[in-house]
């Protein structure tokens, strides 16, 4: 079944799967659990500094000022920070691989909205798990409790091949920028309103912060529905044969060719590869970053870091509007000026990250990293889907757009975790990641503005 561009109902039925799937990205990534996991963490530290003490009674505040935390981790003694970025960098390593060849197949037999669904499902439901997190960690059983984290980021990022496969689909070229921008606001602003509502609970209803995670599968699960009822099951008119799995990976190898000899394609996607691992780094990492090194106020003898909450809102909320910003300048001067202005805006936070110290001044860098952590990543991913020659093959060239991202992440986060390791500062860790930010800003210049086929046809 063919999907007619720009019709409206279709639309706004693949946004929706972006107001779904977001709230893995804020909640799980970025606020909630990262908190709980540095809190959770830290109290099974110092249970066993203090074994006598119950593990109700243990305050993380007790920790002492520069303390690092450590975690047992299959024999091993390492910083918690450091066990979430290696254990994020395996799962994004299973998704490079895994997603190319699971798109040859999703391609070859039209059912890639069946793939979307498996990996949704995988995801939400492993978040919906991460409520046995604590119980696992004072049974002992941390590399069970990451199971949970490591799958569901595996859902998340699976999930995404398929759905932004779906983009030169639905959209007509000159629509690109503006509803792959309105994607990500939806998912913004949907993430930051069960943001809200899981904080009203927590703070009002002494409400558990581990059935945060619940509601967080609850939501992707049941948003998710209004994209499924409008994208068809199959989007392919090929003559369906037997072995299928040799037949999608023969297609998959069919696709690669034709991406090789793309010049314009082949140059975006090494450019994305550097400024896109910057900038997953960033986001990825940040709120430890701003647990350890920014200078949170004291109260009651406690530690008060609640204002990460209302830095993270903040990114949340002008990351909307970066998106739309940013789609708008792009129509007036082109994606790749406005990609570029977009990097070096992040070569200015990495630097400024190194020399912050108060709240004040870490909240003004998050409202410039949610402008800028807006425009780039929905300009990254129209701008790829511009590149695109016309094909029935979108999952698999998306699955190679989704591999350089990981692989990206597995880089960045590896990078990051050695780095604190190394120097024994996660200050080194954020400011090294310019390293990216540098290299990607040089190769988006040496994008051809023109594809010429083996045709002599012109992709603008």
């Amino acid at each position: 079944m063919a999907i007619q561009k720009g019709d409206k109902r279709t639309i706004r039925g693949w946004v929706m799967y972006d107001w779904a799937n977001s709230v893995y990205n804020l909640v799980i990534s970025s606020a909630i659990f990262p908190i709980f996991y540095d809190t959770v963490t830290t109290k099974q530290y110092l249970s066993e500094k203090n074994p006598g003490i119950p593990w109700e009674e243990l305050d993380p505040s007790q920790l002492g000022k520069g303390e690092e935390v450590l975690v047992d981790f299959m024999g091993m003694h390492i910083p918690n920070s450091a066990l979430m970025s290696f254990v994020l960098s395996a799962s994004f390593l299973v998704v490079s691989f895994s997603s190319p060849f699971l798109s040859g197949i999703a391609d070859y037999r039209g059912n890639k909205k069946r793939f979307l669904q498996f990996f949704c499902y995988l995801g939400a439901l492993s978040c919906i798990s991460l409520y046995f997190f604590t119980d696992l960690m004072r049974d002992g059983l941390l590399e069970v409790a990451m199971l949970s984290l490591f799958f569901a980021s595996i859902g998340f990022w699976n999930s995404l091949v398929f759905y932004n496969s779906y983009l030169p689909e639905i959209a007509p070229k000159k629509d690109l920028d503006k509803i792959s921008a309105r994607g990500f606001t939806m998912g913004y602003l949907g993430s930051m309103i069960l943001l809200i509502i899981c904080l009203i609970l927590i703070k009002t209803q002494d409400f558990p912060v581990s059935y945060c995670f619940i509601l967080v599968g609850l939501w992707w699960i049941g948003f998710s529905q209004f994209t499924y009822r409008v994208l068809p099951n199959s989007t392919s008119s090929r003559i369906k044969e037997k072995g299928y799995i040799w037949k999608g990976f023969k297609e998959l190898r069919n696709v690669f060719a034709e991406f090789r000899k793309t010049k314009r394609l082949k140059r975006y996607l090494t450019s994305f590869f550097f400024f896109n691992t910057g900038v997953q780094t960033v986001m990825l990492m940040a709120t430890f970053f701003a647990k350890k090194e920014i200078s949170w106020p004291v109260k009651d003898g406690k530690v008060d870091d609640s204002g990460l909450i209302i830095a993270i809102l903040l990114i949340q909320l002008l990351g909307a509007a970066g998106a739309f910003i940013m789609s708008r300048l792009s129509g007036r001067i082109g994606n790749v000026k406005t990609l570029g202005i977009s990097l070096v805006i992040w070569l200015g936070v990495c630097a400024a990250a190194f020399v912050i110290k108060t709240p004040v001044e870490f909240y003004m860098l998050a409202c410039t990293v949610g402008i800028v952590m807006g425009g780039v990543q929905a300009l990254a991913r129209s701008t790829y889907s511009k590149y695109l020659p016309e094909t029935e093959d979108n999952a698999s060239y998306f699955s190679f757009y989704d591999a350089t991202e990981k692989i990206g992440i597995v880089t960045g986060t590896l990078f990051f975790g050695l780095m604190e390791v190394g120097f024994d500062s996660i200050r080194y860790s954020v400011v090294s990641v310019a390293f990216f930010f540098i290299v990607g800003l040089l190769l988006l210049f040496r994008i051809p503005k023109q594809e010429r086929s083996d045709l002599d046809a012109v992709y603008d």
